[in-house]
């Protein structure tokens, strides 16, 4: 197997994992205040299904592979719980600029870890299921899904664009 060449098995899972939320991050760093998070996760994933080449796309699949194995293997779940923790600490700073507050207020943590656990929540949901056969096209309405998570999660807080 591939681990053999690894130190550990979540050696060899932690770029994977870490490479399939990247995407994600920068996706919502460049969130502007002037659009919902709806528009901003549609135009972002059209853009990406325009530019993504094969190699990308094998690693979109090897990420939610590994994903989806982090369930059974403790080591790639610690990797994918890195992973996370790292999402939370980026959503915080996200949050923070979006709600003109400091990253470390504890209303914007609070939101930040509630926002990280839907994201992860809906991730492992549609990777499994686009895994197990389920259409791609069943998820067209995915950035409505992470949106209305996200907004149920930080009970409205985030997900509208920042008006003055």
């Amino acid at each position: 197997t591939i681990w053999r060449h690894f130190r550990s098995k979540e050696s060899c899972a932690e770029p994977i994992v870490t490479q399939g939320v990247e995407w994600e991050m920068s996706m919502l760093r460049s969130w502007p205040e002037n659009l919902s998070l709806e528009e901003h996760i549609a135009a972002e994933t059209t853009r990406y299904g325009r530019e993504a080449d094969e190699v990308n796309r094998a690693d979109d699949m090897l990420a939610m592979k590994m994903i989806l194995l982090a369930d059974r293997e403790p080591a790639i779940r610690t990797a994918w719980l890195m992973a996370c923790d790292q999402v939370e600490r980026e959503m915080a700073e996200i949050i923070a600029v979006r709600l003109k507050l400091p990253a470390d207020d504890l209303q914007v943590r609070l939101h930040a870890a509630a926002a990280s656990a839907a994201l992860r929540v809906i991730n492992e949901e549609i990777g499994a299921a686009l895994l197990g056969g389920t259409d791609p096209r069943e998820f067209a309405d995915a950035p409505e899904r992470v949106a209305h998570a996200v907004r149920n999660a930080t009970g409205g807080a985030v997900g509208d664009p920042v008006t003055e």
